[in-house]
């Protein structure tokens, strides 16, 4: 068994500021979301990804994999859309056994009104206490975090922008 590698002072007060800042943040975005458009960020960022696919429709898996979600836990939040009428089921086209969740157009408005309150919400929280060269930086931070979590050509094939 290998030793413990402690974090220093130093690796601890920055992991509790990631951590404090990374809760608040996203604490405070499902909060704007829920009192503006009563979405959840999970449903949001599904009718998100599915506003800006081709045809507005993708994979089931692919978009699992795009929300980084477990194909149950995307099984069950297109449930709850399809029943609001902002997602529908389709069988896919080139795969018998597979499934398209396709965004309705009664969706594509609710991520329109979502979408402009969120934008300025992430703005105000994060990029506005932000200079040019600390955006560059959370970017690049950000990047080597996931990437030493999952590899890059993964992330993008699950829909996640490249560098």
């Amino acid at each position: 068994m290998t030793d413990t590698r402690w974090l220093d002072d130093e690796e601890q007060r920055t992991w509790r500021s990631f951590l404090l800042a990374s809760r608040l943040l996203f604490d405070r975005l499902e909060q704007g979301l829920k009192q503006d458009a009563d979405l959840s960020f999970a449903y949001y960022e599904i009718l998100t990804r599915l506003s800006e696919a081709p045809g507005r429709s993708m994979r089931m898996a692919d978009l699992a994999a795009a929300c980084v979600f477990d194909r149950s836990r995307l099984s069950h939040a297109i449930d709850r859309l399809v029943r609001d009428g902002w997602v529908r089921r389709v069988p896919s086209p080139s795969d018998a056994r597979g499934q398209l969740a396709e965004l309705t157009d009664e969706g594509m408005e609710k991520v329109r009104q979502a979408a402009r309150g969120h934008v300025e919400q992430v703005r105000s929280l994060l990029f506005d206490h932000l200079t040019r060269d600390q955006r560059a930086a959370l970017r690049e931070i950000s990047e080597v975090c996931a990437t030493g979590i999952i590899d890059m050509p993964k992330l993008i094939s699950m829909g996640w922008p490249s560098p």
